[in-house]
């Protein structure tokens, strides 16, 4: 497997948008697919995903776009879930990145 350097925006270029991808944790990732009400969407290896994350990952990266990995602890996911009475499911887990990243923003500013 070829590694590429992530890009990295020119110093003239303008940051139009930071898109926030949940990175999940391999040590976590059979308890992920048993608490999720769409394991069947989610890849059935931890390398299945890692290897179809970081294809997305490539892209997702265009001029002016930032895209980080977003760290998901599933503790923090599940208490973070439950508080807002939601299951577990894609979009849950999307939007759980999202507040993330923006807490990830705001202590950067």
């Amino acid at each position: 497997m070829v590694k590429r350097k992530k890009r990295k925006p020119k110093a003239d270029e303008k940051i139009t948008s930071v898109l926030g991808v949940a990175w999940y944790r391999k040590e976590q990732w059979e308890r992920l697919r048993e608490v999720s009400v769409d394991s069947d969407m989610l890849e059935a290896t931890y390398e299945e995903w890692k290897t179809n994350a970081e294809l997305g990952l490539r892209r997702l990266e265009k001029p002016g776009i930032v895209v980080r990995k977003v760290d998901v602890d599933l503790e923090e996911l599940l208490h973070w879930c439950n508080a807002q009475k939601r299951p577990v499911d894609g979009e849950a887990r999307a939007l759980f990145a999202a507040a993330k990243l923006r807490e990830m923003e705001e202590g950067r500013e």
